[in-house]
């Protein structure tokens, strides 16, 4: 997944912090505030002399000790990842840093790398009791990515791990509205309720919930039997039916055939010499004593009597 498009930035304010969200790698860009209090992330006008103190003798260490110093203060991130770097316990104003190459100071400057690449797991099968009544065991597979590194490392201790105990939850409340014939013929709109529900509670962390999918839907052994027992009754049922269909047809077809006979005498000799011609083609040892058709019409019915 391409992330050189966009780039995470915030703008750290004394009061307030607002976080800017690129939006699909345009210019309109979509502003997340979060009250907080002033001394949580500090703004250069509240840092005291010490830190300026630790920040002059931090440089001061860098120069003297280069050019050894630029192999622990220079850092390269990938296109993918992103860094947050935070100096004395203050996250850095200018937002995440990357991708390609930036400088950190020495001993008073930390930083983690954040991945911004879509990342998938699998959630564990889930046993969950159906709205009518039915325990049935749920997995499923969940696709997300990071799109604010910063808010990712602020906001949420692992974003990662919460955010599959997060899915784990969202998967056994949705299914718990549901019937069970809802669970194995709604699949996409179940999947489409649990990606809107985690995407709205995994923004505040930076995460956007890309997809997630249904897997597999196992139910009780006693339940299948009484599933498949019902399904194999409808399948004989349907049989019989088509059966008895078959059958009425086939004698409306015999009375139409046996009229047509009763009126024409000479479709009977007709149909005596096919039966003939079919019986001698055939390969056996059947000996044929053809019968006269005027032995044949004393058996039809008189039509002048």
């Amino acid at each position: 997944m391409a992330a050189r498009s966009t780039s995470t930035s915030m703008d750290v304010n004394p009061k307030t912090q607002n976080y800017q969200r690129a939006i699909g790698g345009g210019d309109k860009t979509e502003l997340l505030e979060e009250g907080g209090r002033d001394d949580e992330h500090g703004s250069p006008e509240e840092r005291g002399f010490c830190d300026y103190l630790l920040t002059l003798f931090s440089f001061f260490i860098f120069l003297c000790t280069l050019p050894l110093s630029l192999c622990f203060c220079v850092k390269i991130v990938q296109e993918y990842e992103r860094a947050v770097i935070f100096r004395l316990g203050r996250l850095l104003p200018g937002g995440a840093k990357g991708p390609g190459m930036f400088f950190i100071l020495p001993c008073i400057d930390s930083y983690q790398k954040v991945d911004l690449r879509v990342v998938s797991f699998d959630v564990p099968p889930q046993e969950v009791l159906t709205k009518d009544s039915v325990t049935v065991a749920v997995d499923a597979v969940v696709y997300f990515r990071i799109y604010n590194a910063t808010m990712s490392i602020t906001n949420v201790e692992n974003a990662n791990r919460s955010t599959r105990l997060l899915a784990q939850t969202t998967l056994r409340n949705v299914l718990g509205t549901k019937n069970l014939s809802e669970i194995l013929g709604e699949r996409e709109s179940i999947s489409e309720t649990m990606q809107s529900s985690l995407d709205e509670a995994t923004d505040p962390w930076g995460v956007k919930v890309e997809r997630v999918e249904v897997k597999d839907v196992r139910l009780p052994q006693q339940l299948q039997r009484a599933m498949a027992a019902e399904a194999e009754a409808s399948r004989e049922a349907r049989a019989k039916v088509i059966a008895a269909e078959g059958e009425q047809n086939a004698s409306r077809a015999l009375k139409e055939a046996a009229d047509i006979i009763s009126e024409s005498p000479s479709a009977l000799q007709l149909r005596y010499l096919q039966t003939l011609t079919t019986i001698s083609a055939e390969k056996n040892s059947t000996v044929i004593f053809p019968l006269p058709v005027n032995f044949l019409a004393r058996l039809l019915p008189n039509e002048n009597k």
